[in-house]
């Protein structure tokens, strides 16, 4: 059965009830970009040596009663856990220009301003002038099955009933960590740049509106969709392999609208794939070897090949690993056969636009002057976006929104500026704050010969393709030969279309907040950055975007008190595994339980699958960071209190695990509603034989 996935798109009840800019710091050679001509870039062009380094924080936030990011449905919520998410962080400084910059990809539906603010604001607090706004980049892989409520903006906290403080700490001190420790740990090392294109991973969820861009402009492409791969791999002087970083357009949606679990999704579990292999992945252990999976154009891109929410699984945990399995095996082909040696600096600009008034001139548009609107939504991206043909590929009128919302829906403005949009919600004219960002952060990164556009949006497949020759041609002669989309970058505001695409209104066209020219005015922008950094030149800061955090609010209360029956205690066995299992079984074990927002267990784990060793000495062998076993909490209604939970542990047992004796083990904490105090607890369940 297809569910219809409506991305983004607040619901009826809702709209009824209802970042941090890296400043132009670095590696402290130079105290700050703007206040100092940049070195040119020719000083750099034969340069091979880097100083690099790479770490993995936990950034897993609360696992149960939390609205998730990414579909909006209110009745989504965190019970469990079956990948934790984590920020990866890479370190580049070039010692022939003495500039770094940090490169983050996490774990996460958006990359919201408020966390790249805060971000930004912690690492001065720790490290000075090393980083800022113009040489931090964090990036979101676009997972839809994380916690939400981490944005400033009301739009993107409306299905978990406002901010969240807990899931936003996680969120910001983890991408902290990562990058502190990745700057700790710089060495001298090089890199390797390698790229291909990987086809049969991804489909176009809009093919008609691809089809309304010039039939000249794609006979260029070979594909709907952008299938190539560009991998940076990254190597100690002492010949330590420290990781890598990719990029590949696909949306994190293999698992679906109804999915309660945690996980990183499909680019969450390639990254695991990949870090179990080489480094290990371990709850508390070092972080030996980082993978990071990011994404790009992704806006009209799916996983699910076979059509709606279908990825080819038996379930979504099946088309999850599938998905996540040929990224895996095509960044692993890159990573062997990667023998370009990057050869160059480390070079960044980075500016604030207002994107809901820019003025585009001719030369990017239809030869006409033009100009960007406040941000709205139009009412195709509250149908909702269909992984394949269907209501939000389609295209939504008042006549196929279902009948609750004809009242409000069929009542739509339009305005000049906005063209073919129905528009069904003005986020840019709310009072006091507008829904969503309007001041954003455009980014420029280059490494050598790679150059990362950094976008707080998510773009279409051709939208990306004209951004990337825009930024190509203003770089070229440079040495710079791959460009890359760092989509869902420093901030969001939703979506890009082409203007051909964007008059057929589909979800893509219909979530694209600042009106037709949206495109042609980034286009116009980064030519501006791009010649910058062609020249040796600064460039303006732009307007200061708004600091929200005295401004949001959280309707959702925290943990009361944790209760259970008075002849059990807190981590006994309510459901006992079985005493044996063949390889291919699941094992399965309930505890009572705390609720996890006691202590999120950053860094360590809810769940243990432990094998007995010969010495009598349990070993793990799985636990909740990597998408092996999987933790389910869910609340318990014991008389008289509503305060009782239970979590099911379940194991599918590997194919290759190794006979022996096992036993699964739950950790968590509870908080006493007698003084508020919050304790540990474990259990274990009995021993059991896999055969």
């Amino acid at each position: 059965m297809r569910k219809r996935t409506a991305r983004l798109a607040p619901v009826l009840g809702l709209l009824l009830g209802s970042v941090l800019a890296l400043g132009p710091g670095h590696p402290g050679l130079l105290p700050a970009a703007r206040a100092a001509t940049p070195p040119v870039a020719d000083a750099c062009a034969d340069s091979a040596t880097f100083l690099v380094g790479a770490a993995r924080s936990d950034i897993t936030g609360p696992a149960a009663e939390v609205g998730m990011m990414g579909y909006a449905q209110v009745a989504q919520k965190t019970e469990g856990i079956h990948l934790r998410l984590y920020s990866r962080a890479f370190v580049i400084a070039s010692p022939c220009n003495g500039r770094r910059v940090a490169i983050v990809s996490a774990d996460l539906g958006e990359l919201f301003q408020a966390v790249k603010q805060q971000v930004v604001e912690r690492l001065r607090a720790k490290l000075g002038e090393v980083y800022s706004d113009d040489n931090v980049l964090l990036s979101a892989t676009h997972t839809h099955a994380g916690p939400g409520g981490y944005s400033h903006y009301t739009l993107y906290n409306l299905s978990t009933l406002g901010f969240v403080p807990q899931n936003f700490e996680a969120i910001v001190s983890g991408i902290v960590d990562s990058i502190v420790r990745a700057n700790d740990r710089l060495a001298e090392g090089t890199l390797r740049l390698a790229s291909g294109d990987l086809r049969g991973a991804s489909a176009n969820r809009s093919p008609e509106a691809y089809l309304r861009n010039p039939e000249s402009e794609r006979a260029r492409y070979p594909d709907d969709v952008d299938t190539r791969m560009t991998l940076l791999r990254f190597t100690r002087a002492d010949g330590q392999e420290l990781g890598l970083i990719n990029w590949f357009a696909v949306h994190a949606t293999s698992f679906g609208n109804t999915n309660p679990f945690i996980s990183g999704d499909n680019k969450g579990l390639a990254s695991r794939y990949f870090e179990a292999g080489e480094g290990g992945l371990r709850p508390g252990g070092p972080d030996t070897f980082v993978a990071a999976f990011a994404n790009a154009n992704e806006g009209d891109v799916t996983p699910n090949l076979l059509g709606g929410t279908n990825g080819g699984g038996a379930d979504d945990f099946e088309s999850t690993a599938l998905a996540a399995r040929k990224q895996y095996d095509f960044a692993a082909h890159l990573w062997a056969t990667a023998a370009m040696p990057v050869l160059g600096g480390v070079d960044y600009r980075h500016t604030y636009v207002k994107m809901d008034a820019v003025d585009v001139a001719p030369a990017f548009t239809d030869g006409t002057p033009r100009r960007t609107c406040p941000a709205t939504i139009g009412v195709s991206m509250l149908a909702g976006a269909e992984d394949g043909p269907g209501f939000g590929a389609e295209g939504a009128t008042c006549e196929s929104v279902h009948d609750l919302w004809n009242q409000f829906t069929c009542s739509l403005v339009t305005t000049p500026c906005q063209a073919e949009k129905p528009i069904v919600l003005e986020m840019g004219a709310m009072k006091p704050y507008p829904w969503t960002p309007e001041v954003l952060p455009l980014q420029l990164v280059t490494v050598g010969p790679l150059a990362l556009v950094a976008v707080p949006f998510e773009l279409t497949t051709m939208a990306g393709r004209r951004l990337r020759d825009t930024v190509r041609a203003q770089l070229h002669g440079t040495g710079v030969t791959d460009v890359v989309i760092a989509g869902l970058s420093n901030a969001y505001a939703g979506y890009v279309s082409t203007r051909e695409e964007y008059a057929r209104q589909d979800y893509e066209g219909a979530s694209t907040h600042f009106g037709p020219w949206t495109l042609a005015a980034l286009q116009q922008s980064f030519t501006g950055l791009a010649g910058a950094l062609r020249d040796g030149t600064p460039v303006s800061p732009g307007p200061t975007p708004r600091d929200l955090r005295k401004a949001v609010v959280g309707l959702q209360p925290g943990v009361v008190f944790d209760d259970k029956y008075l002849w059990v205690d807190f981590g006994d066995v309510a459901e006992e595994a079985k005493p044996a299992y063949a390889r291919g079984d699941t094992a399965s074990a309930t505890f009572w339980s705390g609720h996890p927002r006691n202590n999120l267990k950053t860094g360590g784990t809810f769940l243990r699958v432990q094998r007995r060793e010969a010495d009598g000495t349990w070993r793990d062998v799985a636990h909740d960071g990597e998408g092996g076993a999987r933790y389910h909490w869910q609340r318990e209604y014991c008389v008289p209190t509503l305060g009782c939970s239970k979590v099911r542990i379940d194991w599918p047992i590997p194919a290759d695990t190794a006979p022996g004796t096992y036993r699964l083990v739950h950790e968590g904490h509870w908080k006493s509603g007698w003084d508020g105090r919050v304790h540990p607890y474990s259990g274990n369940s009995r021993p059991f034989t896999v055969r």
